[in-house]
C-alpha cells in the first residue's frame, strides 16, 4: 500500500525577495558617480565644474560597462539619466550640493507613492513582484498574500523616509562631504538590509502552510491546488 506521501505536491523552496529582485547591483552601481563627484569636487579646491566631470566621466563609464555585460538598456540610462540631472541642476544654481538634490526628491517622492499604495491595497512590493513573477493582479486575490505585501511594503518605505530624514539636513547645511558619504551608507547596505528584512516580514506574515509568493492561493482554494496551478504569462495564459 502506497503512503500518503506519494500522494502529495512537494512544498517548493521559498524564494528570498533578493532572489526575485536583486537590487544590490544597481545600488552599487548608483554609488559610483556621487562619490565621484565630491573627490573631484575637493581635489579640485571645491570646484564644481571639476566635480561634476567626474561624476559623468565615472557615470558613463558605469553604464558603457554594464551595456557591454548585457544589462537592460533601460536601466542603465536611467542611472545615467540621474547623474546627468544632478550634474545640470548643480550647474545651473552653483551650489555643489545640490548635485544630491535628485535623490531627495526621488527619495521623497517614493514615500508618498509606497505608502499610498498601501492605503489603497495596492502595495507596490505585490506590484513589483507579481510583474516579475508574471502574475498580473491575481496575487491581489489572495487575502493573505496581500496583506504580507502591504506589511513588507512598509519596510520599504521606512527606508525612503529614513533617506530624507537623513540627505535633509545635510543638503541644507550644504554638506557636500557628508552628503556623499551618506548616500554610500544609505545605499547597496540599505538596500541589502531591506531586502532580507522585507522577505522576513513577508514570510512571517504568511499562513505556515502557503506554498509561497509564486502560488497564490485564491477563495476556495488549498495549498495544494494553488501550487498545481500553472504560472500564468502577462496575457494571462498558461506559460
Amino acid at each position: 500500500m502506497g503512503s500518503t506521501s506519494e500522494h502529495q505536491t512537494p512544498t517548493p523552496e521559498p524564494e528570498s525577495l533578493t532572489d526575485l529582485l536583486g537590487g544590490r547591483r544597481g545600488a552599487i552601481d548608483a554609488t559610483v558617480p556621487p562619490v565621484a563627484f565630491a573627490a573631484g569636487w575637493l581635489l579640485g579646491g571645491e570646484s564644481l565644474p571639476i566635480g561634476v566631470g567626474a561624476a559623468l566621466v565615472t557615470g558613463a563609464a558605469v553604464a558603457g560597462w554594464r551595456w557591454r555585460r548585457g544589462h537592460r538598456p533601460r536601466s542603465v540610462l536611467v542611472g545615467l539619466l540621474a547623474v546627468c540631472v544632478g550634474a545640470l541642476i548643480a550647474l545651473r544654481t552653483g551650489r555643489a550640493e545640490d548635485f544630491f538634490l535628485v535623490q531627495l526628491v526621488a527619495n521623497a517622492a517614493s514615500a508618498l507613492a509606497w505608502m499610498v499604495s498601501i492605503v489603497i491595497r495596492w502595495p507596490l512590493l505585490g506590484v513589483v513582484v507579481g510583474a516579475v513573477l508574471r502574475q498580473r493582479t491575481r496575487w491581489r486575490r489572495d487575502p493573505a498574500l496581500l496583506r504580507a505585501y502591504r506589511l513588507g511594503s512598509w519596510v520599504w518605505t521606512a527606508s525612503f523616509l529614513l533617506r530624507v530624514a537623513v540627505f535633509l539636513p545635510l543638503w541644507l547645511g550644504g554638506q557636500v562631504v557628508a552628503l556623499s558619504v551618506a548616500r554610500v551608507a544609505l545605499s547597496w547596505p540599505l538596500v541589502a538590509a531591506v531586502l532580507g528584512v522585507s522577505w522576513v516580514v513577508v514570510r512571517r506574515s504568511l499562513p505556515a502552510d502557503h506554498p509561497g509568493l509564486r502560488h497564490p492561493v485564491l477563495p476556495g482554494e488549498t495549498s495544494a491546488q494553488a501550487v498545481q496551478v500553472p504560472q500564468r504569462d502577462s496575457a494571462g495564459s498558461p506559460g
